[in-house]
């Protein structure tokens, strides 16, 4: 798998295998003024079903945070 070296992935990555995370890991965050995400999975296959759900949670998420945050 390509490497990214791009800091939120390298977050998502890490924490990955903090945790323990045999699949991958997703990660959410929220700033002042925008909501981002970033997927890592160990394989190639794992990588883009992280990306599927990381999609999906990011959508929620973004909703949410457009209903309820200031």
């Amino acid at each position: 798998m390509p490497w990214n070296p791009g800091p939120e992935v390298a977050v998502a990555r890490d924490a990955a295998r903090l945790l323990n995370a045999e699949i991958g890991c997703v990660i959410i965050y929220i700033n002042d003024e925008s909501v981002g995400m970033a997927s890592y999975g160990h394989t190639k296959a794992e990588c883009s079903a992280m990306g599927k759900l990381g999609d999906h949670l990011f959508k929620a998420t973004q909703e949410f945070a457009d209903s309820v945050l200031p």
